[in-house]
C-alpha cells in the first residue's frame, strides 16, 4: 500500500463509535499525546495517518503498557496499525532478537502486516520478516538467522521454524493473533497451541478481530491474564459507509447473467467477488473469460508465486475484478475496492462482515451486493437481524452509489 494513500480520509465518523470496555479505558485523542518515540511518530505521519481512529485511541496504550488485550473494531478502522504501532513502541531495537510474534490465518495477510510494520517503523531500523508457507525454506532460515525483531507469519511455517530451533523464542514478549476468532477456530487452534507452548510463560497476548463470537471470548481465559476487553457493540459492526443490497435470483444459473450485467459497474473502481468454494471460483473465472470479460482469480490451492502475482496486479489496479474464496475475506486492504459481490452467501454470519468490509476502507464509501436464491432469503434476514442492519433490493442506479 502506498504511503500517504490514507490522507484526507474523514476519520471523524469513526471516532465516536461506542465501545463496551471491561474497565475505564483512557481515550487518547492524538498520536502526539501517546508518548510514542520520536522516530515512530515520524513513521506514523509519513504513512499518512493524521488522527488515531477510535480503536487506536483506546488500544495502543494498554498494549504498550504490557496488558493482555482483546480488541475488536469494524473492518477498515485501522486495527493492523493499532497493534503495529504498539509493537514498534515496545521493541528494544538494540538487540536483534525476535521479541514479537504475530500470527495470521492467510499468507497474504501475514505479508500485508509485515509491510505495514516496516512502513510505520521506517525510521527505526526495524527488522520484520514474513514467515509463511509456500516459500523457500532456506530463505526463511537465512532471514531468521540474521535476526528479526518481529516475525509476522502463518502458524504452520512459524511452528516449523520454532521446532527447527531457527526461530528462537527466548526473547519473545508479545504474541498477537490477528483475525483471532479464525485463529482459535478448529482449523488453527492446535497449531496456535503448539506455538504457544514454546513461548516464555510471561508472554503478553493480544487478540484482534472485527468479529469475536462469544465462545471464542470464553476460551481466552485459558491463555490470557486479566485481559482488557475493547469491544464494539454488535449493531455497530456493520459499516456506516457500506450500502448493502440483494438481487433475487430464482435459479443458480441466473447469477451468472446478473454478474455479466453488472460488469461495467464492477470496473468503475475495483471489485471483489466471493464464492464459497475453490471449484466455483475456477468455474466462474473460466465462464467470465469465455464471455470475454477480464477477471483475475485467487484461492488457497494456487501456488504461492501465482497468488503473489495476482495480489500485485490487483493492488496496483492492473486487474480490476477479483474472484476469490474466503481466503480473501479477512484483513486484506486494497484501498480502491468499493464493491463486493457475494456470488454465494457466506456460510456464517461472521464471514459476511469480513467480506463486505473489503470495501469502504477507513470510512470511504462502498457497496455490497448479495445474490440470493429463494432458499437464501432466510440466511440474509438472519444476518440483517443479527447485526441490526438493513439490506434492500438493489436499485437500478447502483453505479451512482459507488
Amino acid at each position: 500500500m502506498a504511503a500517504g494513500s490514507r490522507r484526507g480520509v474523514n476519520t471523524e465518523d469513526l471516532s465516536n463509535v461506542e465501545f463496551e470496555t471491561s474497565e475505564d479505558i483512557e481515550v487518547v485523542p492524538t498520536f502526539n499525546s501517546m508518548g510514542l518515540r520520536e522516530e515512530l511518530l515520524r513513521g506514523i505521519y509519513a504513512y499518512g495517518f493524521e488522527k488515531p481512529s477510535a480503536i487506536q485511541q483506546r488500544s495502543i496504550l494498554p498494549i504498550v503498557k504490557g496488558r493482555d488485550v482483546i480488541a475488536q473494531a469494524q473492518s477498515g478502522t485501522g486495527k493492523t496499525a493499532t497493534f503495529s504501532i504498539a509493537i514498534l513502541q515496545s521493541l528494544d531495537t538494540t538487540i536483534r532478537e525476535t521479541q514479537v510474534l504475530c500470527l495470521s490465518p492467510t499468507r497474504e495477510l501475514a505479508v500485508q502486516i509485515q509491510k505495514v510494520i516496516l512502513a510505520l517503523g521506517d525510521f527505526m531500523n526495524v527488522q520484520c520478516h514474513a514467515c509463511i508457507g509456500g516459500t523457500n525454506l532456506g530463505e526463511d532460515i537465512r532471514k531468521l538467522d540474521y535476526g528479526q525483531h518481529i516475525v509476522s507469519g502463518t502458524p504452520g511455517r512459524v511452528f516449523d521454524m520454532i521446532r527447527r530451533r531457527v526461530l528462537r523464542t527466548r526473547s519473545i514478549k508479545m504474541l498477537v493473533l490477528d483475525e483471532a476468532d479464525e485463529m482459535l477456530n478448529k482449523g488453527f487452534k492446535e497449531q496456535i497451541y503448539d506455538v504457544y507452548r514454546y513461548l516464555p510463560p510471561a508472554t503478553q497476548v493480544c487478540l484482534i478481530s472485527a468479529t469475536l463470537p462469544h465462545e471464542i471470548l470464553e476460551m481466552t481465559s485459558k491463555f490470557m491474564t486479566d485481559p482488557i476487553r475493547i469491544l464494539v457493540k454488535r449493531d455497530e459492526l456493520t459499516l456506516e459507509g457500506i450500502k448493502q443490497f440483494f438481487v433475487a435470483v430464482e435459479r443458480e444459473e441466473w447469477k451468472f447473467d446478473t454478474l455479466c450485467d453488472l460488469y461495467d459497474t464492477l470496473t468503475i473502481t475495483q471489485a471483489v467477488i466471493f464464492c464459497n468454494t475453490k471449484r466455483k471460483v475456477d468455474w466462474l473465472t473460466e465462464k467470465m473469460r469465455e464471455a470475454n470479460f477480464t477477471v483475475s482469480s485467487m484461492h488457497g490451492d494456487m501456488p504461492q508465486k501465482e497468488r503473489d502475482e495476482i495480489m500485485k496486479e490487483f493492488r496496483s489496479g492492473q486487474s480490476r475484478v477479483l474472484i476469490t474464496t474466503d481466503v480473501w475475506a479477512r484483513g486484506i486492504d486494497v484501498q480502491q475496492v468499493s464493491l463486493v459481490i457475494n456470488y454465494d452467501l457466506p456460510n456464517n454470519r461472521e464471514l459476511y462482515i469480513h467480506r463486505i468490509g473489503r470495501s469502504g476502507r477507513f470510512g470511504r464509501k462502498g457497496v455490497a451486493i448479495n445474490f440470493v436464491k429463494s432458499d437464501d432469503i432466510r440466511i440474509l434476514r438472519d444476518i440483517e437481524q443479527y447485526y441490526s442492519t438493513q439490506i434492500d433490493e438493489m436499485p437500478m442506479n447502483v453505479a451512482d452509489l459507488i
